[in-house]
């Protein structure tokens, strides 16, 4: 949230909040975000938020209203959960943006997206994830994919990505750009773009707080 802020984005210009998956790190801000919205200053969301989410993300949502209580309810219809099952490239559209999900492989919930906006230009952002070919998929000919590498090459650990991993997965399938994310410590001493370019010829950033990319021309 802070980030956002720092962009010049409100929270009150977001519809919708897309969840990988259950770890801490990943929704650690949801409540927050949530309580933010009900601030007793007269600045109160008026236009509908949508969360997005893989198997089990209503259940999630409702243990969350169970400790929190009123404090992160929105009234309906302002507020609305979407349940994807990531099978097939599971597609909806929101907003006239063509949201496609896939199951990715690390938790039972984990989920991988795609977004193509009206005009065809798309990306996709894996979550966490092992190898999967559904991430490949899913990724298939995007302008930009967002793409964890957690550990580098020499600390290989199950469930997530290495940069020359996550390099044989956007050669793949031919995406225009990869941004690398998600870095654990041990990527720190390692050359974690050299590993990647093993796998991966094409545009390569890493990511950083408050990066900005454009998508195409």
């Amino acid at each position: 949230m802070r980030r956002l802020l720092e962009t010049g984005t409100d929270i009150f210009d977001i519809d919708v909040l897309m969840l990988t998956h259950f770890h801490p790190d990943h929704c650690g801000e949801l409540v927050p975000f949530l309580f933010a919205n009900k601030y007793p200053d007269g600045s109160k969301r008026w236009r509908p938020l949508m969360l997005v989410g893989g198997p089990g993300v209503a259940e999630f949502f409702l243990g969350l209203q169970r400790v929190f209580g009123h404090w992160i309810e929105l009234t309906d219809p302002l507020f609305q959960i979407m349940e994807l099952d990531g099978v097939a490239l599971d597609r909806t559209e929101f907003k006239g943006m063509e949201i496609a999900g896939a199951a990715m492989a690390h938790n039972p919930e984990s989920i991988g997206y795609r977004i193509t906006d009206p005009s065809g230009r798309s990306l996709a952002v894996s979550g966490d994830t092992d190898v999967t070919d559904r991430l490949v998929d899913l990724a298939r000919d995007v302008d930009l994919l967002i793409c964890e590498s957690a550990f580098p090459d020499e600390a290989k650990t199950k469930g997530h990505l290495t940069p020359s991993e996550a390099g044989a997965i956007a050669t793949q399938a031919r995406v225009g750009r990869l941004v690398l994310t998600h870095f654990y410590p041990k990527c720190e001493t390692s050359d974690i773009i050299g590993q990647c370019r093993r796998t991966w010829q094409g545009p390569l950033v890493l990511a950083k707080d408050l990066l900005s990319l454009v998508l195409g021309p």
